[in-house]
């Protein structure tokens, strides 16, 4: 069949949602939710106590790094689970992973709201710590491609955008649920929040994770995975595949997901540890902007992804990356040190509001259409978005922290991350648009 039979056949099917379609977006976009909230949660707390709780021994510009250090490693954790998960997932479907990430997820999460600090247990509490935040990353890293797409080899008739963005929206929805939460911890007097208060927000996923999982168990598998196997069988190891065919795609997918991831984890963490540390604010404002951009950004990812069905996915992923790179560079910090209350929250709002739905919303789509196999798309989206995960949004809050206390300034840090925009702007330009094309 060629493309553009393939074309007339996809549009020919229906455009209306089923009520198992649905069912579907809701139990993919709650997950989704749930996921992010484990994964963010320690990156909203970890700035504001983690480095008197778990690294007591350390200054206060080295336990930063080391907070950002622990932080890394459950991106560093990702293209393991991505892996794992993604072979599983072409092998036996897109269903089961989903349900094993999430009972990961939250197991672990729960766990670190448990952990005894280093005043109890010694060097053997960040040790735990780093282990539970490897788990974190390990789930995320099937869940963060799998459930998008399901959606997306769910849709019905040209619609993969619109449906895979509703998903990708539970990213936006976990955050604002992670800030708020932490947001009312902080509220507490220091050394309630030093002594108990920042267990909450890990313990509160031990219920929510329940609901996640029995709301999942629900959800149909993704009919083009199953027709895929039907006709030709599953590949043996869909990883090698990968590697073998569709090492072009791979890296136009890693190097878009560094700059997708970017934008985010330099503004909402980094910008976080930043306001806290060297403004010596309270955390009240970032966090509150954090909440209400993020708020907005669980309705704009779906009309972004409404939009790329319709002019295409890569005028809006090239868009996002290049006003990313001149919102940080030219705004972002400016506005921040102004310690003007109503402008801190703006700083903090347009990322979460704009600039992250922008590229995150078309990515859940744009990412799979890459790779025309479904016994194999899983396995290929999953590895280049989450190496490249890894190396945007895991190291950067890291990278920024050292390369700010070795230089004094914020230079570097901005160099840096104007780079990662532009190695995505080249990855997507040099990509076919995949909006119009059908999959198999």
């Amino acid at each position: 069949m060629s493309v553009q039979d393939g074309e007339l056949a996809e549009l020919g099917e229906g455009t209306r949602a089923t009520p198992g379609q649905r069912r579907m977006l809701t139990a993919c976009f709650l997950g989704t939710t749930i996921e992010w909230y484990d994964f963010l949660v320690y990156g909203f707390l970890a700035p504001l106590v983690f480095d008197t709780l778990f690294f007591p021994k350390l200054d206060s510009a080295v336990g930063t790094i080391a907070v950002f250090g622990v932080f890394a490693v459950g991106f560093i954790a990702r293209p393991l689970g991505g892996i794992v998960f993604a072979h599983l997932g072409d092998r036996l479907g897109r269903k089961p992973i989903m349900i094993w990430t999430m009972a990961v997820a939250g197991m672990a999460t729960t766990a670190i709201g448990l952990l005894p600090a280093y005043s109890a247990i010694g060097i053997l509490a960040p040790i735990l710590l780093v282990t539970l935040r490897f788990a974190q990353g390990f789930a995320l890293g099937g869940e963060s491609t799998a459930a998008p797409l399901l959606a997306a080899e769910s849709a019905p008739g040209r619609r993969r955008g619109l449906f895979a963005s509703i998903v990708q929206g539970g990213a936006a929805a976990g955050t604002v649920l992670g800030a708020t939460v932490v947001l009312l911890a902080g509220l507490l007097s220091r050394e309630d929040l030093l002594a108990w208060g920042w267990r909450i927000p890990f313990l509160a996923s031990a219920v929510i994770f329940l609901i996640g999982v029995y709301v999942r168990l629900k959800v149909a598998e993704s009919p083009i995975f199953q027709r895929a196997v039907a006709q030709r069988g599953t590949r043996r190891v869909p990883l090698v595949a990968v590697l073998r065919g569709y090492k072009l795609p791979t890296v136009r997918v890693l190097c878009a997901a560094i700059a997708e991831s970017s934008v985010f984890y330099f503004t909402a963490v980094f910008g976080l540890s930043y306001v806290v540390q060297t403004l010596e604010l309270s955390p009240t404002l970032p966090l509150l902007g954090i909440a209400i951009g993020n708020g907005i950004g669980i309705l704009s990812n779906p009309a972004f992804g409404w939009l790329s069905d319709r002019i295409g996915r890569r005028p809006l992923l090239v868009s996002a990356y290049l006003l990313g790179a001149i919102y940080v560079i030219t705004a972002f910090f400016p506005l921040l040190r102004t310690e003007t209350p109503a402008l801190v929250v703006l700083a903090m709002a347009v990322p979460g509001a704009i600039l992250q739905p922008m590229s995150l919303a078309v990515s859940g789509s744009f990412y799979p259409e890459q790779f025309d196999d479904a016994r194999i798309r899983l396995s290929g989206s999953s590895l280049g978005r989450q190496l490249g995960t890894v190396l945007g949004g895991g190291l950067l809050p890291v990278v920024s922290a050292s390369l700010v206390a070795a230089t004094g300034g914020l230079g570097l840090s901005l160099t840096y991350y104007a780079v990662l925009c532009t190695g995505g702007v080249v990855a997507v330009l040099t990509a076919r648009e995949t909006a119009r094309r059908a999959f198999s």
